[in-house]
């Protein structure tokens, strides 16, 4: 029956029989026959031969065919010669024979429906499918994190789950200095000095700094930079050089000869030699840029994938190039490896330095590890870069993702960028990656999924408050449950609509059910899936390294649109 495959606390509010999903390049291609169901945290599709679930297995997110109400963007039903976008508040003059669901991770799943399947029943499903996808508002988020893991049995499952012992976290002293004894750096020092965001709200507890500079000095050097963002140690070179990054300087400070004394130590770390301060604002694409090059490029891949007429190769590449998508990685690309360059010089410091540290700062950072580092090209090695580089570094998920859609001038793909860049890297030198394809899309696509604290808040703070209130909640739930016992559900199960006047403020609301990491995969998908994450790889050099220290940043078009279509 469905009910062993659901949720616990899912509901199946339509359901429709005798329907055919397309399926991609990827899943092989043609029509896969089913059961086409709507639940109020997803559209499922459960194909005919599927086997019968495991009432005693741990629950999965998401099936093979599934797609979650909050990553749809529009519904469309296509009907003999003529096709109509379906919103909450659209009425229906025809019986669709094709629903087509076109999904903000730029997906399209489309559901062909039998003739012998009921009218009734297409009708029904497709409006139940419009009315209940999340519309993008503000408290929508909300409403849909407590539809998927607000029942008691999830909040109990989720509170069980371990982490991942084989990856850094890099919360905690230790995990700091596990990297600096992991690359050698033992003249650096791991320093609590922003334990409590007082120094800088956006930067993480615990940052890395030279030995020799204590923290009452250090202390002075906050006020300096844009939102506290100090000079600080991110990776070092096996050739000796170190890496850091940092913002922009405060314009409207006086520098006094101890603060400069201050900085230098700071910005020199321990090569006492030399320092190269790299700007990556004037080169590099804007928050801005890259949001627009995003939007041409869903406009054309969705409009081409949609449409039944072929577009030309000359028109549709050129189009491409339009765009500006590939402009910009080709800048990147080329910037990271110039980065990295540098640092093979060996024993100076190379510092990044961003306006504000949260952007470009992040994407140069990550591609010059994985470049120069085979630990990053790993999968735990690579899940640990985006915990130090982004997580912990504060960029700003929550903003530039834009789940509420209050903020549409701050949102901006900065992280999908990077990923596209990683997958360049990846089709040139396949080899040298133990992570695969498969998981920098899996990655891709959860970021459209608004379940996970890893892009729901915009830096180590916002964190650290939701989890300090859940934790509290557990406790007086714990306390609650030895006198409630039958109306417990509803402490968890708030009125329909009550959630949906939340203010944008309530995301550590008590009532929020606990959103676990993007890494515990097992939540997300089979193991069948999970195993096409890795590959065997023999012992991998630098990228850098290869093809005499250059890499190939003249991206081959042809390829991309190949890539885009199989995805």
């Amino acid at each position: 029956s469905r009910r062993s495959v659901c949720l616990p606390g899912e509901c199946v509010l339509q359901r429709t029989v005798m329907v055919r999903k397309k399926l991609t390049a990827r899943e092989g291609r043609g029509w896969l026959s089913g059961t086409l169901f709507c639940t109020h945290f997803r559209v499922a599709f459960v194909p005919q031969d599927s086997p019968k679930a495991d009432d005693n297995a741990d629950p999965i997110l998401l099936g093979d065919h599934d797609i979650a109400l909050a990553s749809i963007e529009k519904v469309v039903a296509v009907g003999p010669n003529r096709t109509k976008l379906v919103t909450p508040n659209s009425s229906l003059k025809f019986t669709p024979e094709e629903l087509v669901l076109y999904c903000r991770d730029m997906r399209v799943m489309c559901f062909l429906f039998d003739r012998l399947t009921p009218d009734a029943q297409v009708i029904e499903i497709t409006y139940t499918i419009a009315k209940t996808y999340q519309p993008l508002k503000p408290g929508s988020v909300l409403a849909f994190q407590n539809a998927a893991l607000g029942s008691v049995e999830m909040k109990q499952f989720l509170s069980n789950r371990r982490r991942d012992s084989h990856m850094n976290w890099f919360e905690s002293a230790s995990d700091w200095e596990q990297e600096l004894e992991r690359c050698g750096a033992t003249s650096w020092r791991v320093s609590s000095v922003n334990d409590r965001f007082e120094m800088s709200n956006s930067l993480s507890k615990f940052i890395v700094v030279p030995q020799k500079v204590l923290d009452t000095e250090l202390k002075k050097s906050f006020a300096h930079f844009n939102e506290g963002r100090i000079p600080r140690w991110c990776w070092r070179h096996p050739r000796g050089s170190d890496l850091l990054r940092m913002s922009s300087f405060q314009n409207n400070i006086y520098h006094e000869k101890d603060d400069i004394r201050n900085l230098e130590m700071v910005l020199f770390g321990c090569q006492s030699s030399l320092c190269v301060v790299v700007e990556l604002g004037d080169e590099l694409p804007s928050p801005a840029d890259i949001q627009l090059a995003h939007s041409r490029l869903r406009a054309l891949c969705l409009g081409d994938i949609s449409s039944s007429v072929s577009v030309p190769d000359d028109k549709w590449l050129s189009t491409l190039e339009g765009t500006h998508w590939l402009d910009y990685i080709r800048l990147i690309l080329r910037k990271a490896s110039e980065v990295s360059c540098l640092l093979r010089s060996g024993h100076l410091t190379v510092a990044l330095q961003e306006v504000e540290d949260r952007d470009m700062s992040c994407v140069v950072s990550s591609l010059v590890q994985v470049m120069c580092d085979p630990h990053y090209r790993t999968q735990h090695g690579f899940q640990g870069l985006v915990q130090k580089e982004w997580v912990m570094a504060g960029h700003r998920f929550y903003s530039r993702i834009n789940y509420h859609r209050e903020s549409d001038k701050e949102e901006s793909p900065v992280f999908l960028l990077f990923l596209d860049c990683v997958w360049h890297l990846w089709f040139q030198f396949p080899s040298r990656f133990q992570l695969t394809d498969d998981f920098l899309l899996a990655l891709h696509d959860s970021v459209h999924l608004p379940l996970f604290s890893t892009f729901l808040s915009n830096c180590q703070r916002e964190r650290c408050k939701r989890s300090q209130v859940l934790n509290t909640w557990d406790k007086l739930l714990h306390s609650a449950q030895n006198y409630v016992s039958d109306n417990v559900g509803q402490l968890y199960t708030p009125v329909n609509g009550w959630r949906d006047m939340l203010g944008p403020d309530s995301s550590s609301d008590t009532s929020d059910p606990p959103l676990p990491p993007v890494w515990d995969w097992a939540l997300q998908y089979s193991r069948e899936r999970r195993d096409g994450f890795v590959q065997p790889v023999a012992p991998m050099p630098p990228l850098q390294l290869l093809q005499n220290g250059n890499l190939n940043t003249n991206l081959d078009t042809h390829r991309v649109k190949v890539t885009i279509q199989t995805i």
